[in-house]
């Protein structure tokens, strides 16, 4: 039970990242060192996306569902809501392609109107 807990915790660890990836560059607008962190985790995101690399999230979440002696993701409320988020299915080359091509447009519009609103502040 403590593993499927952990295995759950990850998941949505795992959901917040890529939330994080998406949008983090949001919280610029209130805490401008934000892209600190924020610009590692978009061009890790993208680069996992581009290459089809694995996430080590998706590693570890696997580990403990196994330690858990789950097969599968089984039908918990995290699991049944948010794997296939995280995880669509139909996941092919050409997807991940155009998942990272949205982490990189919509973060460039999100920097772009930071930029834009702090020149705008600095008139």
């Amino acid at each position: 039970m403590l593993y499927r807990f952990a295995a759950d915790a990850v998941l949505l660890l795992h959901l917040g990242f890529i939330l994080f990836v998406l949008f983090g560059a949001l919280l610029g607008a209130r805490w401008p060192l934000a892209w600190l962190l924020h610009l590692p985790a978009a061009f890790w995101g993208a680069w996992v996306e581009l290459t089809g690399g694995a996430c080590p999230l998706t590693a570890w979440e696997n580990a403990l569902r196994a330690r858990a002696g789950m097969t599968g993701y089984g039908d918990s409320f995290v699991a049944h809501y948010l794997l296939a988020l995280i995880y669509p299915e139909g996941l092919t080359r050409p997807v991940q392609y155009l998942l990272a091509a949205l982490v990189v447009l919509v973060n460039g519009a999100l920097y772009g109107w930071l930029l834009l609103r702090r020149r705008r502040r600095g008139r």
